[in-house]
């Protein structure tokens, strides 16, 4: 009998064929095949049970069909990742096998944290069924945001402006960022200052901050207080009071999991998320290295929450420690990681390359190099966190005169230990340490150079970071690693974020007016203790601990009362009031408002006066008006009249028309460089509803067009396309595609 194997992606079928023999026929679901109906709810909710309605998903019904045909005289094994993602595909999947064979107990489920020939042949010997359990924590999860989602969203039509959207964690996230820009708007900075001492001895100085007066921490917040006390210091004699000498160890890091690694490098390679979990994405599924026509998976499955290291795994590490490196280097002991907070979601490993022999200089010749950056990474992190600590010699120096104790720490590496492979900047553990001369005794008599005051400013918290906010909400418990990157994608491109000059995250006026309002009037699917006592519920229905259902029903019972309070009040739509009063009837202040262009302020007397105007905030949140940009005349001229072209502005965004409007109703239209491949006219930018789009120009006649924005590069691979789609996030992402199908050339590049 034919066996048939089916992935999730199709890039791991040329990995995974390498180890099975031909009887084993692969196929691939391309993602989920399923989903809840687009264009309804999709759940009901009565008495008896909770219904969820699941449909085929668009361009998803060939690919169910040929899978379901090829399983009609096969064993299956569904293989999908070994997450609760690839839980439920393998569940819809394995329902519509069931529909066409004849035997069912001939579909099994397998699952392998590695793509390795061992892996897999391990798992076929220990076929199992579908963990309904994860299943159930999964269709959890998708009802709750699809409740959030589609009831929440219309509301916020109604209220503020159409083609909002609300999610269940995604505006939990949002209101982080805005809670810490108030925080920063509200924050008045607060003066002090610091003290140190030269102290000098023989040719030597040694230099140590003042720490106590009689025994005490003190404050000093102006320089007037700060010179008084110098004057004091000055008058007394110094002498070293203690030298006391001590060892430290400094441990390595734990194994990566997934909100580690997009930390680490984001901080060290400078990667967004997304950039992150797409190049982890090839290194798990397999990149060729010396045979071109044979991928090979470099990294375990890089979506987990554990730190666990398999016993071969941490073996063949310490192997190659001792080889590589040496016995000094080894623990006695392989060393075991456990994550903070409880247990993992899911049993599976830490992110760890497959083979710790294929180091980062094997696979450089053949690889890209945000695919080397990333392996690099993980690799060392890795081989450094079965290695032993580094070790310090710690030398602290107190010196004394009179009530003023001042004191100085410096530290000298004794061992690098992991160090030798292994030290980044983000994971350093100690602080900046003074070197400490050497011929300092106890008892010792010091002169004194100087006393310099330093002054100082109490600092706003800064901005999140993609970094910062995931170490963040890993430490909330808000959302899961796998859905970070989706989650700052929506909240960018819903345009309730932007990212300043260095990638820091700033709500707009509209995300700020969008938190205010559900917070206000959702506040507890706004709260980040329920949103992550929530993830904690999820995580029990996955072990079996909790009902699905009775989940559902308590959270849906509290969030409709509140959501039909919120339906239920007044319907005009929400303006934001300012303390500016109308310049033009003066009897009302101005509040922000929202429309298709964006934020924009607006007289509360609105209908009776119509001023509006644009305005910009200040860091500490201080509105000003801006008066809107006039047309700019340009030295090109009108093709139709002769008059001069101009720079316009309008509601979709920048154009360029005729100074002669409205007699000459000319605008200019980019052309592309090529032909239409249909009827060879030009191919002209056009826009419908605001979406920009390109098109032939006999249109009607013609229907030639293309969705979105090109990159006009003949594509690399086939060299018969003369343009790339091109799709951008607002993270800076970057992505070009072949449009021809067979082709199937795809890049993705990160803009500075």
């Amino acid at each position: 009998m034919k066996k048939l194997l089916i992935v999730e992606s199709p890039a791991k079928i040329k990995t995974i064929s390498k180890f099975l023999g031909k009887d084993f026929k692969i196929m691939s679901t391309v993602g989920h095949i399923m989903d809840l109906p687009a264009k309804k709810l999709g759940v009901t909710i009565d008495d008896d049970a909770i219904t969820i309605e699941y449909v085929i998903m668009d361009k998803k019904e060939s690919v169910v069909a040929d899978i379901c045909k090829a399983a009609r005289d096969a064993e299956i094994y569904l293989a999908p990742d070994p997450d609760r993602e690839g839980e439920i595909i393998a569940w819809n999947i394995g329902n519509e096998i069931a529909k066409v064979v004849k035997d069912t107990s001939k579909i099994h489920r397998i699952t392998f944290n590695e793509i390795t020939k061992t892996a897999i042949e391990e798992a076929l010997k220990h076929p199992s069924v579908v963990d309904l359990n994860k299943v159930a924590a999964q269709q959890a999860r998708r009802v709750l945001d699809r409740w959030v989602g589609y009831e929440v969203s219309p509301v916020l039509w109604q209220k503020m402006t159409k083609g909002l959207s609300a999610g269940r964690v995604q505006s939990v996230v949002l209101r982080m960022i805005c809670d810490r820009e108030e925080a920063i708007r509200n924050f008045k900075p607060e003066e002090y200052w610091s003290i140190d001492g030269i102290f000098t001895f023989g040719k030597s100085t040694i230099t140590a901050p003042l720490v106590h007066i009689n025994g005490k921490k003190f404050e000093l917040g102006t320089k007037e207080a700060t010179d008084e006390l110098i004057k004091k210091l000055k008058a007394a004699s110094y002498t070293v009071e203690s030298i006391k000498d001590s060892k430290k160890a400094r441990n390595a890091s734990a194994p990566f999991m997934t909100s580690t690694l997009q930390q680490s490098s984001y901080n060290q390679l400078g990667f967004s998320v997304q950039r992150t979990m797409q190049v982890a994405q090839k290194l798990y599924e397999g990149i060729p290295l010396q045979d071109p026509s044979t991928p090979v998976a470099l990294i375990t499955y890089m979506r987990t929450d554990s730190l666990r290291i398999a016993d071969t795994a941490i073996s063949a590490a310490r192997t190659f420690i001792g080889k590589e490196y040496g016995k000094d280097y080894l623990p006695t002991k392989s060393l075991v990681y456990t994550k903070k907070g409880g247990a993992a979601q899911d049993a599976h490993e830490a992110i760890r390359p497959i083979d710790v022999t294929l180091t980062p200089e094997k696979i450089a010749p053949f690889v890209d190099s945000d695919s080397l950056k990333l392996y690099t990474l993980i690799w060392k992190r890795f081989v450094a966190c079965q290695m032993v600590a580094a070790q310090y010699a710690q030398r602290t120096v107190t010196i004394q005169g009179d009530i003023y104790t001042f004191k100085v720490t410096g530290s000298t590496l004794l061992f690098d230990g992991f160090l030798k492979v292994y030290n980044a900047e983000e994971d350093e553990q100690e602080e900046k340490e003074a070197k400490i001369p050497a011929g300092l005794e106890e008892k010792m008599a010091l002169g004194v150079k100087k006393f310099e005051g330093e002054q100082h400013f109490t600092q706003a918290p800064p901005r999140y970071t993609e970094a910062s906010l995931i170490k963040e909400m890993q430490k909330e418990g808000i959302g899961r690693p796998s859905t970070y990157a989706t989650i700052m994608r929506t909240i960018q491109a819903r345009e309730y974020t932007t990212l300043d000059t260095k990638k820091r995250f700033i709500p707009t006026e509209l995300g700020m007016a969008v938190t205010k309002l559900l917070t206000e009037h959702l506040p507890k699917i706004m709260n980040l203790k329920f949103t992550a006592v929530m993830e904690e519920d999820l995580d029990k229905i996955a072990h079996g601990e909790l009902e699905r259902d009775a989940l559902l029903r308590e959270f849906y019972k509290a969030f409709s009362k509140d959501l039909d309070a919120f339906r239920g009040e007044k319907t005009k739509r929400e303006s934001e009031p300012t303390d500016i009063d109308c310049p033009e009837c003066k009897q009302s202040k101005l509040g922000i408002r929202f429309g298709k262009a964006g934020a924009f302020l607006g007289c509360l007397r609105f209908p009776d006066c119509n001023f509006t105007s644009n305005f910009e905030r200040s860091e500490d949140g201080t509105i000003k008006l801006v008066a809107a940009a006039k047309p700019q005349l340009l030295e090109e001229k009108c093709p139709n009249c002769g008059k001069p072209l101009r720079q316009m502005v309008g509601r979709f965004g920048p154009f360029i028309s005729c100074s002669g409007y409205p007699e000459c109703k000319y605008i200019h239209q980019k052309k592309a460089k090529f032909p239409c491949p249909s009827d060879g006219g030009d191919v002209i930018e056009r826009s419908w509803k605001g979406k920009k789009f390109w098109g032939c120009k006999n249109y009607p006649k013609c229907k030639f067009s293309i969705s979105g924005e090109i990159e006009e590069t003949t594509c690399p691979h086939c060299k018969k396309s003369p343009y790339l789609l091109k799709k951008q996030d607002k993270t800076g992402t970057t992505t070009l595609v072949c449009p021809d199908k067979e082709c199937g050339y795809t890049t993705t590049q990160e803009n500075p």
